[in-house]
């Protein structure tokens, strides 16, 4: 039997953030870089690999509307995880501009900021 699962390689999964304490030291060490839509923070991890954080506001809209930027945020993240370095956390919060906007604005808005923010904090140190 061949279905959606037995063809997903789940040895490659994304990994993501979840603690509030995890949030709050990338917050806190983090750089940051923002657009209309979007605020990325990039912080250093000790080795733990790249792993990505989500946070949509209530002020954005519904459960309905929050979760959707959140999987469209996490499927460009998991597409494209070179472009952010690796043990690496990032933060992306989702403004209420994100919401209007479809998977190629969003794409392009994160690659623009990862981009910056990388350049920032390797000018920083």
């Amino acid at each position: 039997m061949v279905g959606w699962f037995c063809e997903r390689d789940w040895s490659v999964a994304m990994e993501i953030l979840k603690k509030k304490k995890d949030f709050q030291r990338v917050y806190r060490r983090g750089h940051s870089v923002a657009c209309g839509a979007l605020v990325l923070y990039l912080s250093r991890n000790r080795g733990q690999g790249r792993r990505f954080g989500f946070s949509v506001s209530k002020k954005t809209g519904k459960a309905v509307v929050r979760n959707r930027v959140r999987r469209v945020l996490r499927e460009i993240c998991r597409l494209n995880e070179d472009w952010f370095p690796h043990d690496h956390d990032v933060v992306i919060i989702a403004r209420r501009e994100a919401v209007g906007k479809n998977f190629h604005d969003l794409a392009g808005q994160l690659y623009n900021l990862a981009r910056r923010a990388v350049r920032k904090m390797t000018s920083k140190g």
